[in-house]
């Protein structure tokens, strides 16, 4: 099948199924099974990405900027409250992506050193609109004083916890539900009160 359309949109669904057959394989799925679930030659995809290690790097920024685009429709949907809103943006999952299985992604680490950087460099930047959130909220009086920046480095070093070791597959839990856990414990505490 030759591809008929635009680059950027190949680009996208090349990204799209790999992580589609991420979801099936983990990281362990060969560019052959990546074009045949695609339907398309293998050498269609190397016009786009010169190899795997690039593809996967790739994939890093598509997936952190659909997190991004999630994080714009909480932000603009009016019937969330304030608090609504800093829980769902600290916990944001594109839909597309809740079932997938990230508890294997402290791999990345040492079979694509690159890709994990971007991932570190992703989990430590953009945090503006959160930030903004949170301050809005200690300013509505819905969120006690606190210091931002804590935050923000307490939800990056876990995420990146989560990604630099087997702590996830060690204990049977998957990503979300890490993720929704520690979105509570930040949002609650461990206090009962």
């Amino acid at each position: 099948m030759r591809w008929k359309y635009k680059e950027s949109e190949l680009r996208e669904f090349i990204l799209d199924t790999t992580i589609q057959l991420f979801k099936l394989k983990g990281l362990k799925f060969t560019m052959d099974e990546l074009a045949k679930e695609m339907g398309i030659s293998k050498k269609t995809i190397y016009r786009v990405f010169p190899d795997k290690k690039t593809m996967f790097y790739r994939m890093v920024d598509f997936f952190f900027d659909k997190i991004k685009s999630e994080e714009e429709e909480i932000l603009k949907n009016d019937k969330l409250s304030t608090v609504d809103k800093i829980r769902a943006i600290l916990g944001v999952m594109p839909e597309e992506y809740k079932d997938i299985d990230f508890s294997a992604l402290y791999i990345v680490r040492d079979k694509y050193p690159k890709s994990y950087e971007r991932i570190v460099e992703r989990l430590e930047t953009g945090w503006d609109n959160t930030i903004k959130l949170i301050n809005q909220g200690i300013k509505e009086g819905v969120v006690r004083p606190i210091d931002v920046t804590v935050v923000k480095a307490m939800l990056s070093a876990t995420i990146e916890q989560f990604f630099q070791k087997d702590i996830l597959v060690r204990n049977d839990m998957s990503y979300p539900e890490a993720l929704a856990s520690v979105v509570d414990i930040i949002c609650c505490g461990i206090i009962i009160k």
